[in-house]
């Protein structure tokens, strides 16, 4: 009997001895159900997760869809991102255009205007007439001169002007480039004079005007559509001002 307890002990010991049968019920392994497809490993999704973050939050394009990214975020983020248009300023408020309209000198700047422009078509013609025969010099000369003479004029009653509309000679809000090439004109124009009256080369002198009367095509260009801009701004309200 005692020998029996100590055999099978030994064999508890050993390890000859199978464990009970709840020891074996609680050591079972039961099966996992493997998900099906290809495996992919953590450091790949974490990889991919953080570079479509970064797509979303680069990515701007109002064409996302077209291209195949479809992401709300990024969608999100043009609209955000788009300027939201906005009406133009008025060129005169409603003060400065009764000044304008009262002020002589709107009918001066009006009449000076045209003048100038058929002074320099002339001025041109006969420019170009002696650059082309070699004759003519004292015409193109005295044309160019006058040409100066009705700048000067026009820029001096432009700036009273302009100090009787908007409160100042020069650079008012609404015709700040304007004046800004218009002074570019002057200086060029000035420097034809001063190359005359210093004895410059005929080819220097008539060089300078043709940057001169190339400056005055492109300031003209600017009065010219800011009026057409007035005038589209002046017609708005009464289109939208419901018939009576």
């Amino acid at each position: 009997m005692h020998q029996s307890k100590t055999g099978k002990r030994k064999a508890a010991i050993s390890g000859d001895v199978a464990p009970p049968p709840l020891l074996r019920q609680s050591t079972l392994i039961l099966p996992v159900s493997q998900p099906s497809g290809p495996k992919v490993s953590r450091h790949s999704h974490v990889l991919s997760t953080l570079v479509d973050r970064l797509v979303d939050k680069v990515d701007c394009a109002p064409w996302t869809s077209t291209v195949g990214i479809s992401s709300s975020s990024s969608q999100t983020s043009w609209k955000s991102a788009a300027p939201t248009p906005s009406a133009p300023a008025p060129l005169y408020t409603p003060e400065e255009r009764l000044r304008r309209d009262a002020s002589p000198w709107t009918t001066v700047q009006g009449v000076l205007a045209p003048v100038q422009f058929a002074v320099f078509l002339i001025s041109l013609g006969l420019i170009i007439a002696y650059l082309t025969t070699g004759e003519g010099l004292a015409a193109a000369t005295g044309s160019i001169v006058v040409k100066t003479l009705v700048l000067y004029a026009i820029m001096i009653t432009g700036s009273i002007w302009e100090r009787e509309v908007f409160g100042r000679y020069l650079f008012a809000r609404p015709f700040f480039w304007e004046d800004v090439v218009s002074i570019a004109v002057l200086a060029l124009h000035t420097g034809y004079l001063c190359a005359f009256a210093f004895g410059a080369d005929v080819r220097v002198q008539m060089t300078i005007a043709l940057l001169a009367y190339a400056s005055y095509v492109i300031n003209a260009t600017q009065f010219l559509l800011k009026l057409r801009a007035a005038r589209l701004q002046q017609g708005r309200p009464a289109a939208a001002r419901p018939a009576e």
